[in-house]
């Protein structure tokens, strides 16, 4: 199949009359900071694992991410799929027929983040997704990262994205710079035959880059995930905060924007279940595990790891692998 895809089509496909608009709506989804690839990110100290959605629709929703992501159904019933690439599980999918959609304003999941490889490969990916007229919500250069963003069938939203160089990203005081400015689009294009999608599957080496999360309270949130967990602050600015493990740009995004003084989560609502860091280094499980304890968290012993639950109900498993 060959398609036409000019900046026209991405444009209509985002819902927006201009590059700048699409920028915009991209800021909406990282925040508007004005003035690589996986195996950086998953070399880190920690990084994260896999994620798992609650959902009304199972088969809606994973036909949707093996579709339109690309990702492999390794496992399915009727009730749950468990979804990913070269045999790594990045995303399990929950069936809760009779649950209600979770509201925007409550804490939970903003965002899941797949990264992929290389920046040819998110190009690969995006003529895939205008040849299927998948319906896109913004897309943005972020100076660490190029990043096209998108919603699944019930609201979880997404975001696909390549990581340039770490040599490239620019650091002051340990704070990383990142902007949302236009995606040149053209030029991301020019890695690929925009005629001829050739996407058919997610590449071998995607992997969830980061999380983005909605929370009630951004130092509370802080303290959780940088006192605690031990991540590392990155950048804070406009009601959100970024924190990472071993100077990648984020592995974790958390944001006040729509969920300031949000309660706790409502766990018969659809939404991120848990979503899981990964360390093979015992030491720093073991130091997390210990400040859980000793800061009153509640902390379930796993096979492989520790469940510990956030201040407003996100679980997040940490495991060895």
């Amino acid at each position: 199949m060959t398609i036409d895809l000019t900046r026209r089509t991405l444009l209509h496909l985002a819902g927006a009359t201009s590059l700048a608009a699409a920028a915009a709506a991209a800021a909406r989804a990282e925040g508007n900071p004005q003035g690589g690839g996986p195996t950086y990110a998953s070399r880190t100290p920690m990084r994260v694992g896999m994620v798992t959605l609650r959902v009304k629709n199972l088969d809606t929703v994973a036909d949707y991410y093996r579709d339109v992501i690309g990702l492999t159904v390794m496992e399915r019933s009727a009730t749950a799929a468990k979804l990913g690439t070269a045999g790594i599980t990045l995303l399990v999918l929950e069936a809760r027929p009779d649950a209600a959609i979770e509201p925007r304003n409550a804490a939970g999941l903003y965002h899941t983040a797949f990264l992929t490889p290389t920046r040819k490969d998110l190009a690969r990916w995006l003529v895939h997704a205008a040849s299927h007229r998948v319906p896109l919500t913004g897309f943005a250069d972020h100076l660490v990262s190029e990043s096209v963003y998108l919603d699944d069938p019930e609201g979880n939203g997404i975001e696909v994205y390549a990581d340039r160089d770490p040599s490239q990203w620019q650091w002051s005081e340990g704070s990383v710079k990142m902007a949302t400015d236009e995606l040149n689009i053209p030029d991301l294009l020019s890695l690929t035959n925009p005629r001829i999608p050739d996407y058919a599957k997610a590449p071998d080496g995607m992997r969830v880059g980061h999380m983005h999360l909605r929370v009630g309270d951004l130092a509370e949130a802080e303290r959780f995930y940088h006192g605690t967990v031990g991540l590392d602050p990155t950048r804070k600015r406009n009601g959100a905060a970024f924190l990472s493990s071993g100077r990648y740009h984020h592995h974790l995004g958390m944001n006040v924007w729509q969920s300031q003084g949000a309660g706790q989560r409502d766990e018969q609502t659809t939404g991120l279940a848990w979503f899981s860091l990964v360390t093979a280094k015992q030491d720093i499980l073991a130091a997390q595990e210990e400040r859980l304890r000793k800061g009153g968290t509640t902390v379930t012993t796993l096979a492989d790891g520790v469940e510990a639950i956030d201040p407003w109900g996100t679980r997040v498993r940490l495991l060895k692998v």
